[in-house]
């Protein structure tokens, strides 16, 4: 390989080689890598509160820690983002509020870090009247109920809302019957939570009906008979970790409304307590969800085969093991939670994960660079591509989860997860079985007309699940731009002028110091490693002389000398913290550098 001249071609090979080392170093012999996500306020403090409501005594020693925690990682502002990297922000600062109000005595750092939070709380909402903190808290995610109701739970539970009867009378009431309709009507409901959070409806619903009886005799008596049979529902969607989603938000809402109502024996509680209590970090702090072991593992065999071939430095046994693993992965029943068909793979290795399109693609990618000739990663492939058109909206684009629900942004079809579903179509295609090829090329063209369509008139893509703290809106659109324009190069010229228009965005988003950012915040390794590896592979894809070429070419070599510098060499890796469900809630993971760091430089590598 010749590193191109523009760059410190001896600081550029050892980044690579030391960012390489960094992620060979992390595989676990048993072939995944496992990361680590961030600690997370938001997580922490909705333990504490569904600990508290279920058995404070047997709990104390876990919350008194998680209460410790909260206040030794207060922002200097006084209030709290989701990380400790994070910007404060309403809804975490709201919920560590509430948290510090279980506080089992008046010590200093509890009663101090309320004081500064209500503080912060004041600035923001102005008075603090009960009435403001609802409505600015039900502003923040509009229509959308699916985190706005759980919030103002909890804080009607701590006693922060006032009288809990009239506290309760300002939470919007939440159709949980609707949850014993068959699960094939449910997309049609225009219920007001995303697909993923059946739990919380049910949970929440039942917890306001409880404290607030509904004045209408027919709708009190349905709900009243709708209790347990809904409840048998999210039974049946609790996997046997006890975590609704391995997300630590998500049951710690469900177990903290089950308690409020007398019902903290009930199984579904008992086993959310049992996840909870398992998922604390020896900081005594929660994250946000368990781990990303699949989706961490894709992304870093896409690394180490960026450059192209079989994964560098990964030697034969440990490609086998990966390789098992990932096929192991692959679901092979209808998912309880989404009832989506067989085929896909989710984020980490347990049954509490939901199959999802981000994930599908990401392993088949993997493993079409593992062992393209394997007759077992051929099915494993064609199985994913099936269960990919499948899942294909009519808008030609990909949603999260579930087809066809579309009321909410979260269910809606996505362009970084299109683009990346793009991707492993087209990879896929020399496995596939005629028929399904067909097919597929067939889908493809809709998904390109889908992603030509949503861009935006300034030439960016915007994501739905990378938002950044300092972006416009909290989206991100560098690492949406980036992602579209990887899956359109890789898709062979497929709506080319839409994606020089999004090449010409990337290029002209670039800071001075050669690096990206998602917003006006500093470059991060990121921001800039997503964006040098789609301006990399849409040069390496291009053909004869184009000026623009030349523009991205010196902008990708650019990127690189800033990663070279971001991560002072590949020894160090800072996180930026990452923006999940639209930019709403936020953590960062230990791999994310690493991983997306070397996908660029093996990119950069690879120019002729």
């Amino acid at each position: 390989m010749t590193t191109p001249a523009t760059l410190d071609t001896a600081a550029f090979e050892r980044t690579r080689a030391n960012t390489r080392a960094r992620l060979l170093r992390s595989l676990d012999p048993r072939g995944f890598w496992y990361g680590r996500l961030s600690a997370s306020a938001l997580s922490t403090a909705v333990s504490v509160i569904a600990l508290s409501l279920t058995d404070r005594q047997a709990h104390d020693r876990l919350i008194r820690n998680g209460l410790d925690w909260l206040a030794a990682n207060l922002n200097a502002d006084g209030g709290w983002g989701d990380t400790p990297a994070s910007r404060s922000n309403l809804n975490t600062t709201s919920l560590c509020w509430a948290a510090l109000a279980y506080a089992p005595e008046a010590l200093p750092p509890w009663t101090g870090a309320a004081a500064r939070a209500e503080a912060w709380l004041r600035r923001q909402v102005g008075a603090l009247r009960p009435d403001d903190l609802a409505a600015r808290i039900l502003a923040f995610y509009g229509r959308d109920r699916t985190f706005s109701a759980p919030v103002l739970t909890l804080l009607a539970l701590s006693g922060r809302m006032g009288p809990r009867r009239e506290a309760f009378a300002r939470i919007p009431a939440l159709p949980f019957e609707l949850a014993a309709a068959p699960h094939s009507l449910w997309r049609r409901m225009r219920l007001p939570v995303v697909s993923y959070a059946l739990p919380a409806l049910v949970a929440i619903g039942q917890a306001r009906h409880f404290h607030v009886r509904d004045r209408n005799p027919l709708r009190r008596r349905l709900r009243d008979g709708a209790r347990e049979r809904t409840l048998d529902v999210v039974r049946g969607m609790q996997p046997s970790s006890g975590g609704f989603l391995e997300a630590i938000p998500l049951t710690g809402f469900v177990c903290a409304a089950l308690a409020s109502m007398g019902r903290a024996d009930h199984l579904i509680a008992r086993d959310a307590v049992r996840f909870l209590t398992g998922q604390v970090r020896g900081d005594h702090a929660w994250p946000i969800d368990t781990c990303l072991s699949t989706w961490l593992t894709s992304l870093a065999i896409h690394a180490l085969s960026a450059g192209g071939g079989l994964p560098t430095g990964l030697p034969p046994p440990a490609r086998h093991a990966v390789t098992l693993w990932l096929l192991g992965q692959q679901h092979d029943d209808v998912h309880p939670f989404t009832h989506t068909p067989p085929g896909g793979w989710s984020w980490m290795d347990t049954d509490g994960a939901v199959p999802d399109a981000d994930d599908t693609p990401g392993a088949m990618l993997a493993l079409a660079a593992l062992a393209p000739g394997d007759a077992a990663v051929r099915a494993a492939v064609e199985r994913g591509a099936d269960w990919l058109l499948q899942l294909q909206n009519r808008n030609g684009g990909v949603p999260t989860f579930c087809r066809g629900w579309g009321q909410l942004p979260f269910d809606r079809s996505a362009a970084d997860i299109s683009a990346h579903v793009l991707r492993a179509w087209q990879r896929a295609l020399p496995l596939l079985a005629a028929k399904t090829a067909s097919r597929v090329r067939r889908a493809s063209g809709r998904l390109v007309r889908y992603l030509r369509d949503t861009q935006a008139d300034d030439g960016s893509w915007l994501p739905l699940w990378f938002g950044h703290q300092y972006g416009p809106g909290d989206a991100n659109p560098c690492y949406g731009t980036a992602r579209v324009v990887l899956g359109l190069a890789e898709a062979g010229g497929a709506a080319e002028e839409a994606t020089r228009r999004g090449v010409r965005w990337l290029v002209g988003t670039r800071q001075p110091d050669g690096g990206w950012s998602g917003g006006s915040g500093p470059a991060s390794i990121e921001e800039t490693a997503v964006a040098v590896e789609a301006l990399a592979a849409w040069v390496a894809a291009r053909n004869g002389e184009d000026p623009l070429a030349g523009e991205a070419r010196a902008a990708a070599l650019g990127g690189a000398a800033a990663l070279v510098r971001l991560t002072d060499g590949g020894i160090e890796f800072p996180c930026a913290p990452i923006g999940l469900y639209f930019a709403k809630l936020w953590y960062h993971e230990e791999l994310y550098p690493v991983v997306f760091g070397l996908a660029a430089m093996e990119k950069v590598a690879a120019l002729a």
